[in-house]
């Protein structure tokens, strides 16, 4: 934990959604629905006019159409957005040069690495500029957390959300983090969440007062300790500028049933090419192949298998 919020996280608002907008201003100011149009498409960002209507990030685009009839409903243009990324990740750059992105529209920066921040003042001025830079080179908003800790950091830009910025003072990390649920942690997923709800633990207040050592005894002695030093509001991970690639991942969702093995075969064997085509661009090989297959009633089967030895050849992947 640092003593100034010299840790920057940048959280662009409604990015795909308001990169539309931008790049057609008849959209502006009207509900805009981004993601597959397809029968069984979904919802991959929503504008905040589209979100007033109920429309919401992973929903099904049919209930989407039911709940807005009257937005723009568009198929993502990637190649927009990783231009409009750019241009954002190089402002971040000029702040430091300890920049880790997330995804297009997200990336935790280290100010006090690279001499733009060292106190409360100049980071708050810094994200303050950092929002009018964005805005004038973009012509999007973007939500900024300013706090000690990447965990929190994240929690304040969204807090700021949409085009805000919050600043988390050092040192009030217990009080904020008390009454939130143990979800806002990073690493609690729904079964983790579930089984600390079985055991009475639905807030972070819960976590701290439950100790260190029933939280290991509870979930491992990795997890239960990592859980309970952020519930305490520790967090030491450093912003780092490059992170190792652990997988690489292909997947499609189809407008009907595939019934026919033939057919599924074939999807099976063009999946895998273009995963690995993925992998050879990384410059990696690979030696566990996970396949899912997402049936009719929406329910789930996974299977992985670890090879001898790791592969880039799209025969060893197919079969």
């Amino acid at each position: 934990m640092r003593a100034a919020p010299t840790i920057l996280h940048l959280d662009m608002d409604a990015f795909f959604a308001a990169a539309e907008q931008a790049s057609k201003p008849s959209l502006r100011g009207k509900p805009v629905v981004v993601g597959g149009l397809g029968p069984r498409g979904v919802v991959s960002t929503a504008s905040y006019e589209a979100r007033r209507f109920g429309v919401g990030s992973a929903m099904p685009m049919a209930q989407a159409r039911r709940l807005c009839p009257n937005a723009a409903y568009l198929v993502p243009r990637f190649s927009l957005y990783r231009d409009v990324s750019n241009q954002v990740m190089e402002l971040l750059g000029r702040l430091s040069p300890v920049m880790e992105p997330l995804s297009l529209d997200e990336a935790f920066v280290d100010l006090e690495a690279g001499g733009s921040a060292d106190d409360r003042v100049s980071a708050e001025a810094v994200g303050v500029q950092l929002r009018k830079d964005i805005r004038a080179v973009t012509g999007l908003t973007g939500s900024v957390g300013l706090a000690g800790s990447k965990m929190l950091a994240k929690i304040a830009s969204e807090r700021a959300k949409p085009d805000g910025l919050v600043l988390i003072e050092p040192g009030t990390e217990r009080e904020l983090l008390a009454p939130l649920t143990v979800r806002t942690l990073p690493g609690v997923g729904p079964a983790t969440e579930d089984h600390l709800r079985r055991s009475g633990m639905t807030v972070i207040a819960d976590l701290a007062r439950a100790g260190e050592d029933e939280l290991v005894r509870l979930l491992g002695k990795s997890h239960g300790a990592s859980l309970y030093r952020m519930a305490v509001g520790h967090d030491d991970r450093p912003v780092v500028s490059e992170r190792d690639t652990k997988s690489v991942s292909v997947e499609d969702t189809f407008d009907v049933d595939l019934h026919d093995r033939v057919r599924v075969r074939t999807e099976v064997d063009r999946l895998a090419g273009r995963c690995v085509e993925r992998l050879r661009a990384a410059g990696r090989s690979g030696r566990t192949v996970v396949l899912k297959v997402r049936r009719y009633d929406f329910s789930t089967l996974t299977r992985s298998e670890t090879l001898r030895g790791p592969t880039d050849d799209p025969a060893v992947v197919r079969e």
